[in-house]
């Protein structure tokens, strides 16, 4: 098996998309409406951020969430002990931001919460009866005036040499929000788990753009679309000398978002991050 990128433009795109994401839990989209001049000059951008001490003044608020991350504090996946190699900043547009770099990622933002609203209607037309119908509401209208939707600037340094023993850039792990919308990152190393348990390169090739299901959604679907485990592997050869940005946009629903008997998207949230120990 292997996950093969959809035309976004062809007559078939919507049914070969919803069916990748049945299958594996991950769908890869080309011809998007996502400028790939925007992605590159938002990696160009914060590349020059992360290697500058400015990061400093804009350290995250721990109640809030918002603002830079650095590697001290990067997150452990669940199931792991060691922390992942890799320092973020955390982005909404209510958050902290330098003045200079705010306008791409709110263009950014905006433009990509409309395509996740293009593909949440995409997976429900396209979902069977007996699932859609546990839809509490459309899910287009389940990120609508979310102010919970958060986009990650992600940055893996180059390796130096003396990280922990097994200590990857990001470990297996599931989402937890309802999809996430991903351009290709500038250097390969995405994998995602198959059915088997072997590991699947996702396509990079740069303008593709990534889609996978989180948590909520397999919650709300009860599990007809799968969450499914990926990971950041580390590079090999020359490039461990290179660094690695990500732009993953966690869509959010608002809170009170009822996504089963067990949970709204409220609770779902929370109960997540008390596992991992973010709260």
């Amino acid at each position: 098996m292997q996950l093969v990128a959809v035309d976004y433009t062809a007559e078939n795109a919507q049914e070969a998309f919803v069916q990748s994401l049945r299958e594996t839990g991950f769908g890869v989209l080309k011809n998007h409406p996502i400028q790939q001049s925007l992605v590159q000059s938002i990696y160009d951008n914060w590349q020059g951020f992360f290697d500058s001490e400015e990061k400093q003044d804009f350290l995250y608020n721990k109640g809030k969430q918002d603002g830079f991350f650095p590697q001290s504090v990067s997150e452990v996946a669940k199931g792991f002990t060691k922390k992942d190699i890799k320092e973020y900043y955390h982005y909404y547009p209510w958050g902290q931001c330098p003045d200079a770099l705010r306008p791409q990622l709110d263009q950014y933002y905006n433009e990509a919460n409309t395509l996740a609203k293009e593909l949440l209607g995409w997976i429900e037309s396209h979902s069977p009866a007996d699932v859609s119908k546990h839809y509490s509401q459309p899910l287009g209208n389940m990120i609508k005036d979310s102010d919970q939707t958060l986009l990650r600037v992600l940055h893996y340094p180059p390796l130096q040499g003396d990280e922990e023993l097994d200590a990857i850039r990001a470990a297996a792990h599931e989402d937890i929000n309802l999809i996430t919308i991903l351009p290709a990152a500038n250097e390969p190393g995405l994998q995602v788990q198959a059915k088997d348990g072997s590991w699947l390169d996702v396509p990079c090739d740069f303008g593709n753009l990534i889609v996978n299901i989180g948590d909520m959604l397999q919650e709300a679907s009860g599990h007809y679309f799968p969450s499914t485990t990926h990971r950041v592997i580390n590079p090999e050869g020359t490039d461990v000398t290179k660094s690695r940005i990500s732009l993953p946009l966690f869509l959010h629903p608002r809170p009170d978002v009822k996504l089963s008997e067990r949970h709204t998207a409220g609770t779902y949230l929370q109960e997540r991050l008390k596992e991992l120990g973010v709260i």
